[in-house]
């Protein structure tokens, strides 16, 4: 079949995915609320509203329903009636295509059924570690067996002491494995105001399609970024429908399913796409929230379970919300972690009183360590709409900065 047919075929079934997302959310939003998976919108003045949590179980079931039906269109002839090559000639047939195409959407689907047992069972943080490196098998697999290349280019700078290119072997496969992990994740990181999930996700599907676009006109191997258009397109479609209605002031929210579901797509196109590296320069305000947040992440300083910036009601802002440090009983990695931020000027840092009232120099009162806090600590209490705005286009200035490190300074170093 036409390639240009192929994408339109993908575009129409897209606009479909937009619209059935569109319409079921709303009508099967109470059925979450009767089943006790619902929320309380924590900034905002009436608390009483439930709203219906794990929305974006409704997005990845939409999406999935839609890549099971576009699985023929990639690989059919568009032959003639001819015995059982009518639509598909098995001479012909891209079998490592087609077990990328499958194993990829095995991933996703483990990926969306960990995001929902999430929300449902409240999984440790070790668990939602372990799960999606185990999710990720299959998809490393298949790359071991049709694809297996572990050779990376050298920048120009160290080739004299390691050669024009290096072979990675089995430390490639542990990367790969470490950046699912990681893009499933990071999006999670960054959530808890009305639309900065899925609005962070659709500018970095975006981004991506963008980036696909312009190496199928560019590149030689034009048949990776097509394989991840294939994927991009729906997930744009059904992530704008979730955000639609998961804007300021949501009606539903979309949950650790759809943060998840969203990682692992990213993971599968860089993985299969060949074009990882590139991936995670649309990463870049997710990359530094991991680093500013991994004093917290990894226990060296206080992390409450929620780190959401804190509402005040009287004038409808959101400001930040901090955690109790007592350096005496702070780890020496967290207070050197800490300090450096102060000197940065990164945290909002002051001493507290004790018990008794009185000030003391051992009890300090520090910002949690998340982008959304720190948003907060620089431009000072804004509107939660406001909040989610600011973040969205740094999401965006982060993408325009990535593709000019992708197609500008790279050309300094390869």
């Amino acid at each position: 079949m036409d390639v240009l047919l192929q994408i339109v075929i993908n575009l129409v079934m897209s606009a479909m995915a937009y619209y059935g997302t569109y319409t079921v959310i709303p009508q099967v939003r109470h059925l979450f609320i009767k089943a006790n998976l619902f929320g309380v919108d924590l900034c905002k003045q009436n608390k009483d509203i439930k709203v219906a949590e794990s929305q974006g179980v409704i997005a990845g079931c939409v999406y999935l329903v839609v890549m099971f039906l576009f699985i023929p269109v990639p690989f059919a002839t568009g032959g003639r009636p001819l015995g059982y090559e009518w639509l598909f000639s098995l001479e012909d047939f891209r079998h490592e295509v087609f077990a990328q195409f499958i194993c990829a959407l095995l991933s996703i689907c483990c990926m969306i059924f960990l995001g929902f047992a999430d929300d449902v069972l409240d999984l440790r943080w070790r668990t939602k570690l372990l799960l999606p490196t185990i999710a990720t098998l299959p998809l490393l697999m298949v790359y071991g067996v049709t694809y297996n290349n572990t050779t990376i280019v050298v920048p120009k700078p160290f080739r004299a002491a390691l050669g024009y290119s290096l072979w990675l072997g089995p430390l490639y496969y542990i990367y790969m494995g470490m950046l699912a992990v990681f893009c499933t994740n990071a999006i999670n990181i960054v959530a808890g105001i009305n639309g900065i999930e899925a609005g962070q996700g659709l500018v970095i599907a975006l981004s991506i399609i963008t980036y696909n676009v312009v190496e199928l006109v560019a590149s030689d191997q034009w048949q990776c970024h097509l394989f991840s258009l294939y994927f991009m397109v729906p997930f744009v479609s059904v992530t704008a429908a979730l955000l639609y209605h998961n804007w300021y002031p949501s009606r539903v929210f979309v949950g650790d399913t759809y943060c998840y579901f969203a990682g692992m797509t990213f993971a599968v196109v860089g993985i299969l796409g060949h074009f990882s590296k590139t991936m995670l320069l649309f990463f870049i305000p997710q990359v530094f929230n991991f680093l500013y947040s991994c004093p917290q992440l990894f226990k060296f300083v206080d992390c409450p379970r929620h780190r959401l910036p804190k509402y005040d009601p009287k004038t409808d802002t959101i400001f930040v919300s901090t955690f109790r440090l007592k350096t005496s009983e702070t780890k020496p990695l967290g207070r050197l972690f800490i300090k450096i931020l102060r000197i940065l000027r990164l945290v909002q840092y002051k001493p507290i009183g004790a018990v008794n009232g009185s000030a003391t120099a051992d009890t300090y009162e520090c910002s949690n360590l998340t982008i959304i806090n720190l948003i907060l600590v620089k431009l000072g209490p804004m509107h939660e709409k406001r909040v989610t705005c600011v973040l969205l286009a740094l999401q965006v200035l982060c993408s325009c900065l990535g593709f000019f490190i992708r197609y500008g300074i790279s050309k300094i170093f390869y």
